[in-house]
């Protein structure tokens, strides 16, 4: 039995259902479980990574902002400390969408495939970023809007 099969982390869908682009060998199973266990990693990643970003963000907040008596060169500093955290905030939520979007792709048995155009993404780009959801020339659209 195959060791993804043994461990019971055995995609849904079967590893001939998981698209590759033109000219790319077919998944393998160890590839597949690489693959989740990298989004379950990334997922688990920027889940901790908000909770730090909040709790610095409280930390921010119970300090104050007000300014009375405190210098303007600290109260400046303080608000872009905190608007540094804000935005370090929103970036590991945007990114835990992406990854838990592509594990429910990937679950589902539609990994692999644009969400914009319907053709595969490509092995070699999903091994580098398995949170993609766009192939490359649709992300390229994308981005130059």
């Amino acid at each position: 039995m195959p060791p993804a099969q043994r461990r019971g982390t055995t995609p849904k869908a079967p590893v001939s259902a998981f698209p590759v682009a033109a000219g790319e060998d077919p998944w393998t199973e160890d590839e597949i479980e690489e693959i989740r266990q990298e989004l379950l990693s990334d997922i688990r990643r920027m889940e901790r990574a908000i909770e730090v970003a909040q709790a610095g963000l409280a930390d921010l907040f119970e300090e104050g902002s007000d300014g009375a008596g405190r210098d303007p060169a600290d109260v400046g500093s303080s608000n872009f400390e905190r608007d540094q955290e804000m935005s370090l905030a929103q970036n590991a939520r945007e990114m835990l969408e992406q990854a838990q979007q592509a594990y429910r792709l990937f679950e589902s048995g539609h990994y692999g495939l644009c969400e914009i155009c319907g053709e595969p993404i490509g092995k070699d780009r999903l091994q580098v970023f398995p949170r993609a959801t766009m192939c490359v020339s649709c992300k390229q659209r994308e981005e130059r809007r």
